[in-house]
């Protein structure tokens, strides 16, 4: 009888750590409760069951608020704790989601060691993703990032891995503050060609930070946490809201922050020799990206170059941009890209750049070759 007791309780134990979820911060997501002395050596965490919600393998550090390694301060990019992911070290969660649906997972990851630090980030064998961390966008030294996936099963596990690039297995990224949303697959509104052409359906943006959310390189229109559009670039383009930055239209935009390197493009059907008009708003996120920009936007063959001279301090452009042309084939891709590089007037050498948003595609009727 009393193995009985103690099967059940082990049972309903293990069943309370797959917890159905909503939109917003993971049971624990911040760190913030951590292990008891007893199961830490310092501030690696010997027991794999310590961090509660959270199992971890290999070298994992459970950091607080000023502490130190040598001479320099570990930063903690919100609350009181974060974790330390040494070599080859993970740490992961088990969720109940609703199988079929599309999530994003925002999460929140600074620095430390290596200047080439990467993150494996997984919910299932087969939808997994590889995230450069080695440019720091912010000028706090960190960044929330954001990735996608499409749930395969109702209960899935969630892991963040450090594949380590370090000689040193107490060396690696902090990870704090991870957070989940849900979905949905963007429908073409009417009067537009393209979806989430205004980019309200994106990751989950953490409200108290003041940083935005990277939707990191590479990132295909499958799988992509800002659906509709595919991230066809060496470096991040950053999602941005109007809670914590100029916006030109609705709640949410796009800072391309890397120059020539931060793309997104979405592919559109098209019929040839039709005549279409693509339009779009381009300003500034009132970060402190100041300085002459231009925003270059391509349809197929055919491009356009907006400029537009800011301060700083929000804004964007009277007129909409806008490029006609005559469809070349029967799949276009609209591309955009910041054709200057930018970095912050706070002399911190952060890289920002032009926003973009509420982008259009109308076909234009009477007009063919």
């Amino acid at each position: 009888m009393k193995k009985m007791q103690i099967f059940a309780v082990m049972f309903f134990a293990n069943l309370s750590i797959a917890l159905c979820i909503s939109d917003g911060l993971l049971p624990n997501g911040n760190f913030e409760r951590g292990p008891r002395p007893s199961q830490m050596k310092g501030s690696k965490v010997t027991d794999p069951h310590a961090i509660p919600y959270w199992e971890t393998e290999g070298f994992v550090e459970y950091i607080k608020l000023g502490q130190k390694q040598g001479d320099m301060a570990l930063v903690v990019p919100e609350g009181a704790s974060a974790v330390r992911l040494g070599d080859e070290a993970l740490i992961k969660t088990k969720l109940n989601v609703t199988k079929g649906m599309f999530y994003s997972v925002s999460f929140t990851a600074g620095r430390t060691c290596g200047q080439e630090e990467k993150l494996r980030i997984s919910a299932s064998a087969k939808e997994w993703g590889i995230l450069p961390i080695q440019t720091v966008y912010s000028s706090n030294g960190w960044d929330s990032y954001s990735w996608a996936f499409i749930a395969e099963s109702q209960l899935i596990e969630l892991a963040i891995h450090n594949p380590g690039t370090e000689k040193d297995p107490a060396c690696g990224p902090l990870i704090d503050s991870v957070a989940i949303k849900a979905l949905s697959p963007p429908p073409r509104p009417r009067g537009n060609m393209l979806k989430n052409g205004n980019f309200e359906e994106g990751p989950y943006i953490f409200p108290k930070t003041s940083w935005g959310a990277l939707i990191p390189p590479n990132i295909e229109d499958k799988n992509s946490p800002l659906p509709g559009w595919i991230i066809e670039s060496l470096k991040a383009v950053k999602y941005v809201d109007s809670d914590h930055f100029s916006v030109p239209e609705g709640k949410r935009a796009i800072e391309l922050v890397a120059g020539r390197e931060s793309v997104i493009v979405q592919i559109v059907r098209t019929v040839v020799g039709k005549t279409y008009d693509l339009s779009f708003l381009v300003g500034d996120a009132k970060d402190g990206c100041e300085g002459s920009m231009l925003v270059e936007a391509t349809a197929g063959k055919h491009s356009v170059q907006v400029a537009y001279e800011s301060k700083g301090k929000g804004g964007f452009t009277r007129e909409r941009g806008t490029l006609r042309f005559k469809a070349d084939l029967p799949r276009t891709r609209i591309r955009f890209l910041s054709s200057f590089y930018h970095m912050k007037s706070d002399s911190t050498g952060s890289l920002c750049g032009p926003v973009i948003d509420d982008v259009r595609l109308v076909s234009v009727r009477g007009v063919r070759k």
